[in-house]
């Protein structure tokens, strides 16, 4: 895969483009970030990201699909169903802060498939609190998962792939207008 032709698609200032956008495998597309990680796990061996384990296997696929509706109702609705669904994220990401089980990386010493398919939500949590004035990730009882967002964001292959945060803010903040102006 590593001489052939590939493309990845995407916007900036989607929280999915911060995953995995669209790829463009020679000639061929696929959609949907977690089947694009697959994909790539599969066919560039050398560099795995899932686990070789089929029970580790397994924990990053779930990992990997937690915490995604919760945090995006907190960012498009209003009122009580903003505040239930903030506290659906909470419990979520203190729940998804156990799958570190004390490693730098859900991978362990390298980043891997959920490190990939979860870190999204360090930059696009942070954004949504801002933007809606609700604390998702509280950096006292979620110690571990805050420190692991910082870690992560901050790896210099992570930090190059990252679109601007003050460009990001000003983009969500317009799509937060739009969709609590719907949601009314």
């Amino acid at each position: 895969m590593a001489s052939d032709s590939l493309t990845l698609i995407g916007f900036w200032g989607s929280p999915f483009a911060l995953r995995v956008p669209v790829l463009v495998h020679q000639g061929k597309s696929l959609a949907e970030s977690l089947v694009i990680l697959e994909y790539i796990d599969e066919a560039r061996k050398q560099n795995p990201l899932l686990p070789l384990d089929p029970y580790e296997k397994a924990k990053a696929r779930f990992w990997s699909r937690f915490c995604v509706p919760a945090v995006m109702t907190t960012f498009s609705k209003g009122g009580e169903e903003q505040k239930k669904a903030a506290e659906e994220t909470r419990e979520n990401l203190k729940t998804l802060e156990s799958g570190l089980e004390g490693k730098r990386y859900f991978g362990g010493e390298t980043i891997g498939f959920t490190d990939v398919a979860t870190a999204w939500l360090g930059c696009w949590v942070r954004l949504v609190e801002e933007i809606v004035g609700i604390n998702l990730i509280d950096t006292k009882s979620m110690a571990k998962l805050n420190a692991w967002f910082d870690d992560f964001l901050v790896h210099p292959i992570i930090k190059e792939c990252m679109p601007p945060r003050e460009k990001l803010m000003e983009h969500n903040k317009v799509f937060y207008k739009v969709f609590t102006s719907l949601s009314t």
